[in-house]
């Protein structure tokens, strides 16, 4: 029996101590990972042209990387959980830097197919490592911001390497060598720096944390094991199979598919579509325009997120933010003829379709625990990113066929409302919901007795 008193520990301090050693630094791997997966996005307003590749073909070379990301991401996680996360990281970002410097030497078409394809290899297990990671430090009732505070790594990412691939794109051209491969040379290279930083910087987990107190580790671990018996007891034990392909990890995995699709249809296609507004505009010109939906998002993002966790609500806080992202898509083709309404309705779509990630990513934690999280959380995304392939390849091959991006915008939000509708009627969801607001109503109804 434990003689540590944890009566004194202030649980809002203490969570407030483990955000700030924690998620700073994973903001910026992530802001690196998303930065070097999407920048070829911003490279190929020159590219295309260089390679003799068309529209259908960059669909095509955009979406490889989810293939690779999708065969390679449950098994990384899984050694994540057995090898630490500090080396696994550290490992994904060695790999993923070295491929994504060597983008900028590719020849041809193929060899583009194929680099796309390594780097998905690469970075696969990335983001899952670091959802189940967080797992580790934050209590259920945090889980949304903290995942949103961490994934405002994705808007920011855009925010800085719009401007950035434009400015690279119109004065870069060192060595002979096109402007468009120092776009992802330059934009590689910091991966492979940071895997330095994460090996002396990163903690596997609270055990290890040498800035906590042990009454800070008791309560923290207390804490985390109340809530997994509470989701046990409700929930039941899960294992391997129905964590990898159960029904309810195949509907959130189809939910997130969705947003997925739209994710990287503007992720890839946002450049090409600024560049469309106005034939006058620079490639600086456009990776700043580019960028101005991405810095609403990033602040709407983190608000949206605290929202749920106030509210103990998940389905409507991802389900809205989807109908008012499909909203948004239908009205690009009525806009486009107008630049300051096309990008008022580019930002409602960016806004929107980033609100999700927060309160989303609480929704498997809910039900999953243990080994259970670390297959789960990877098939989600892994099976999830299918949609990083599907939507910019059928993207591009509508906009090849049809001429025009309206067809492909309509797909996309047909999309999003399906999952709106998914998400917001799911039974098991709303029980999971249900068993984490009693959770957080037992413990604090707990607080408020042992307090003198």
């Amino acid at each position: 029996m434990s003689t540590i008193d944890t009566s004194t520990v202030d649980s809002e301090a203490l969570i407030r101590k483990i955000k700030f050693r924690v998620i700073p630094l994973l903001v910026v791997l992530y802001i690196i990972a998303f930065i070097d997966r999407a920048n070829v996005g911003f490279a190929a307003l020159q590219m295309n042209a260089d390679l003799g590749i068309n529209a259908a073909q960059f669909g095509l070379v955009a979406g490889l990387f989810s293939i690779g990301y999708f065969l390679f991401e449950v098994p990384s996680n899984i050694l994540m959980r057995k090898v630490g996360a500090r080396k696994w990281i550290a490992r994904i970002l060695v790999t993923w830097g070295i491929v994504a410097v060597a983008t900028g030497f590719v020849q041809d078409f193929v060899q583009l197919a194929i680099i796309r394809t390594l780097l998905g290899v690469a970075e696969a297990g990335f983001f899952p490592c670091v959802i189940l990671y967080l797992t580790y430090w934050f209590p259920e009732r945090e889980r949304a911001r903290v995942v949103a505070l961490f994934m405002v790594a994705l808007p920011l990412a855009t925010v800085i390497a719009a401007p950035l691939s434009g400015l690279i794109l119109d004065n870069v051209t060192w060595f002979g060598i096109e402007s468009w491969r120092w776009v992802f040379i330059l934009q590689g290279l910091p991966a492979v720096l940071l895997s330095v930083v994460v090996l002396k910087v990163l903690v596997d987990d609270p055990d290890k944390a040498k800035w906590l107190s042990p009454a800070e580790k008791l309560w923290l671990s207390d804490t985390l094991e109340a809530e997994r018996l509470a989701k046990d007891k409700r929930h039941g034990h899960i294992g391997f199979w129905r964590s990898l392909a159960g029904a309810r990890v195949l509907l959130l995995a189809l939910i997130y598919y969705s947003k997925s699709v739209a994710i990287y249809v503007l992720a890839f296609f946002t450049p090409q579509i600024v560049a469309g507004l106005s034939s006058s505009f620079t490639e600086t010109q456009i990776g700043f325009i580019t960028a101005g939906p991405y810095g609403v998002a990033a602040v709407f993002m983190v608000w949206w997120a605290r929202h749920s966790d106030k509210k103990m609500e998940r389905r409507w806080h991802v389900g809205i933010p989807l109908l008012a992202a499909a909203g948004g898509l239908l009205a690009m083709p009525l806009v486009g003829d107008n630049i300051v309404l096309s990008l008022l309705a580019l930002t409602i779509v960016t806004v929107a379709v980033y609100a999700t990630y927060g309160p989303f990513w609480s929704l498997p934690n809910l039900f999953l625990t243990g080994p259970a999280a670390a297959v789960g959380l990877a098939s989600i995304n892994s099976l999830a990113n299918l949609g990083g392939f599907i939507g910019p390849f059928g993207f591009g091959l509508l906009q090849e066929s049809t001429g025009d991006n309206t067809i492909g915008l309509i797909c996309v939000a047909a999309v999003l409302l399906i999952a709106a509708a998914l998400v917001t009627c799911l039974r098991f969801v709303k029980i999971a919901e249900n068993t984490a607001r009693e959770a957080e109503t037992d413990r604090r109804s707990t607080v408020k007795e042992n307090t003198p």
